[in-house]
């Protein structure tokens, strides 16, 4: 690239050198890998989620949305066009995102950042920060030499180059190849370390090489950080998902498509195997979910508009023992472009078109039932051929799912020992016998699940 001609921000020119390869994180730390992803919830609002319900019910991290100055407007995808790496979106600004990280950390849940670093904006004018910007020129960060030499839009994604050279949608591509430019992403990321995030999802992370996400990455204070990076898979096309497991997690979205398909047109049945068994990355290095903010909106996977569906969708991948699994929780839409309710501000949970699918309570209390069965897999599986399925984790706890359109009753066999258990889908009491048998009715498009210490309701 042509030399620099303006000069470089003074928090920037103290970036990071190369520092040992990377250690990569292949799962979220700790022993609670379940995360919460807060989409589009300000700042001050995931604070107060984190004491009064993520903390107490087991989540391991809450995911926030993207936040960097941005371009002004109420929809929701402003927030993934970045004019500047200050805090100052609507959401929130660096006080108010220091006291949200200090909060979640104080009842034990972990902070990952939703990261833009592939793009900036696309038109001009003054971000949420006051920051004044025209595309391809971001005073004191960028400028155009900064950007990859092609101006257009993908058109092809056959085309290795044409992915990760040309513009997502319009958006002004960054040349991560530069070293400028990796010292740059570099130190926003550093900066977000300096004040306590856990993790990163790098956004369009397949848009970016490999090797350049390698780098940026080796260049953090703790380049053993936990990340996770956006890849969707495309069958035949030149970038896969594989390329970036050893950079961390990669989102594994076939999971989320798969689960749709079964659960409107197929049997549950089919799920006996899931993961790798369909051909999957690694669980190991798998980020999973029922749905994203993009997916729910374009109708690629179920969503909160599936009701049941949705609902057993998550108890099943909490249930499972594949890949990390992230719990979306955003917001009722009619206009896919529409922002979040009071800019982002959540009063309470079920008012003001918040949905707060992490806290629906058969999938909340599915958060526990997955840390107390980690490291445990699938014994005892049971099915009818069509859509009623029954599963234990060891001998440390048991699921039944029927999405049949009436009841099931039926003894179960289980490895769990004697005991009294409670059912933390309808909070009532299962008795297993010295056999590890117990005997229940599940109602048409519902769920049991039992866990080792979890005696009473």
């Amino acid at each position: 690239m042509a030399p620099r001609t303006f000069a470089v921000a003074a928090s920037l020119m103290a970036s990071f050198n190369a520092m040992a390869p990377t250690v990569v994180d292949a799962s979220p730390p700790g022993s609670k890998d379940v995360t919460a992803i807060l989409f589009e919830w300000n700042f001050d609002s995931i604070g107060r989620e984190c004491t009064r319900t993520l903390g107490p019910a087991g989540y391991g991290f809450v995911q926030v949305s993207p936040p960097a100055e941005h371009i002004q407007g109420s929809q929701w995808w402003t927030s993934y066009q970045p004019v500047s790496y200050k805090i100052a979106g609507r959401l929130g600004n660096r006080d108010s995102f220091q006291n949200m990280i200090n909060t979640c950390h104080s009842v034990g849940v972990k902070v990952i950042v939703d990261t833009v670093v592939n793009h900036m904006s696309s038109g001009s004018g003054t971000g949420t920060g006051g920051s004044w910007y025209t595309k391809y020129n971001y005073p004191g960060l960028y400028s155009s030499y900064d950007f990859d030499d092609c101006t257009s839009s993908i058109t092809n994604y056959a085309d290795r180059w044409n992915v990760q050279h040309c513009e997502l949608v319009s958006l002004a591509d960054l040349d991560t190849n530069e070293d400028y430019v990796r010292r740059a992403i570099a130190g926003y990321m550093n900066d977000l370390l300096s004040l306590g995030v856990d993790g990163f999802r790098i956004d369009a992370a397949k848009h970016i090489a490999a090797q350049d996400l390698a780098n940026i990455k080796s260049r953090l204070a703790d380049s053993g950080i936990y990340w996770k990076q956006e890849v969707i898979y495309g069958a035949g096309e030149a970038v896969q998902p594989t390329e970036y497991t050893g950079n961390g997690d990669v989102q594994e979205f076939r999971y989320a498509y798969d689960l749709k398909r079964v659960f409107n047109n197929e049997k549950l049945a089919y799920l006996r195997n899931y993961g790798e068994g369909w051909g999957y990355m690694s669980g190991s290095v798998a980020g999973v979910f029922v749905d994203n903010h993009d997916t729910e909106r374009n109708g690629q996977t179920l969503s909160y508009k599936d009701n049941a569906k949705y609902t057993l969708a998550n108890v099943f991948m909490l249930a499972f023992p594949y890949g990390a699994p992230d719990i979306h929780s955003g917001y009722e839409f009619s206009d896919n472009d529409a922002g979040a309710p009071n800019n982002g501000r959540v009063n309470a949970c079920w008012q003001d078109s918040w949905k707060c699918q992490h806290a629906w309570p058969e999938i909340l209390r599915m958060v526990a039932f997955r840390n107390a069965v980690r490291g445990q897999g699938v014994t005892d599986w049971w099915d009818n051929g069509n859509n009623q399925i029954a599963f234990g984790r060891g001998n440390r706890g048991f699921v039944a799912i029927n999405k049949e359109g009436g009841s099931l009753t039926r003894t179960f066999q289980t490895s769990l020992p004697a005991g009294t258990y409670c059912n933390v889908q309808s909070n009532s009491v299962v008795a297993v016998n010295s056999s590890g048998q117990f005997t229940a009715t599940l109602g048409s498009n519902a769920a049991l699940a039992i866990y080792v210490g979890k005696s009473s309701c």
